[in-house]
């Protein structure tokens, strides 16, 4: 076992507070809602569905349920593949780029994109991106082959969704050792005040108010939420075992940044995440 070089929980900060945030800019952008309409998509599912999964090509349902992991499967099987007659992965892939472009500018301001402190923020990323590993990493792999832009907001963006969808597959196997189904999952992210409102997971995820209360007395069984829902002691470890073998599955690509590299992205990244947040790229009531 290689000891860590980085200061304790440094790379889950770094990606919590300037890494995932950047890359989901985009999902809650009326850019993409813009760019999708264009190309005669205009359900907000079809939408995240389509610009989420173009990177694995044009697959069915059942690839992309097992993919993402926590979207209810007939909600997948409703829009895909049918919508791929609509809308091909390279458009749709090209469609989100020029999203993730026009929100940036939006966000950030044409100063900040230009600005040599977003592409040393770009370099940097995309050097953490070079310890990140394919085997068993299927929506990263998918990413990882598609090239990679120029601009560096576009760089730092790629490279936000590199990082962020290599952390994403390890948490899926950290969720299945931990016998956390989808629902049980959801319901107890949101338990900790950090995952989606349930409200977003109805309208996103496809799920309805009985699935969620399902999970949830599942969850009362096993003793990971009390009686008002709120997670337990032992709701809390299980939720913290569970980002501690996330933060192990996902060490690599910050071990190769290292500590100095990695806190100067987590300083940076975090700047632009704050510039992105003040600017309204996130809805008010997002979070649980």
């Amino acid at each position: 076992m290689t000891l860590s070089t980085l200061p304790p929980l440094a790379a889950r900060h770094a990606w919590h507070g300037a890494i995932n945030p950047l890359h989901s800019t985009v999902y809650f952008s009326p850019d993409i809602t813009k760019e999708f309409a264009a190309l005669g998509v205009t359900d907000r599912v079809a939408v995240n569905l389509a610009h989420r999964s173009a990177a694995l090509g044009a697959v069915g349902a059942g690839a992309v349920t097992a993919a993402f992991y926590n979207y209810r499967h007939d909600l997948v099987a409703r829009h895909l593949p049918a919508l791929w007659e609509t809308v091909t992965p390279a458009r749709a892939l090209a469609a989100r780029l020029r999203a993730a472009d026009a929100t940036l500018r939006r966000l950030l301001g044409d100063d900040t994109v230009g600005s040599p402190e977003l592409a040393e923020a770009a370099d940097l990323a995309m050097r953490a991106t070079e310890g990140c590993t394919r085997h068993g990493r299927t929506l990263y792999s998918a990413h990882a082959d598609l090239p990679v832009p120029e601009e560096p907001h576009l760089r730092l963006w790629h490279a936000a969704t590199l990082l962020r969808e290599h952390r994403g597959d390890g948490h899926l196997a950290a969720l299945l050792i931990a016998g956390l189904d989808p629902l049980e999952a959801l319901v107890s992210h949101t338990a900790t005040g950090k995952g989606m409102a349930p409200k977003w997971l109805k309208a996103i995820r496809g799920w309805e108010q009985s699935d969620l209360d399902a999970a949830a007395a599942r969850l009362r069984e096993r003793g990971v939420l009390d009686a008002d829902g709120a997670l337990t002691a032992e709701g809390a470890a299980l939720r913290e075992r569970l980002e501690t073998e996330t933060d192990r599955l996902d060490a690599a690509p910050y071990e190769h940044l290292g500590a100095t590299g990695l806190a100067r992205l987590a300083e940076l990244g975090g700047r632009f995440v704050v510039q992105a947040v003040t600017a309204g790229a996130f809805p008010g009531d997002l979070r649980g």
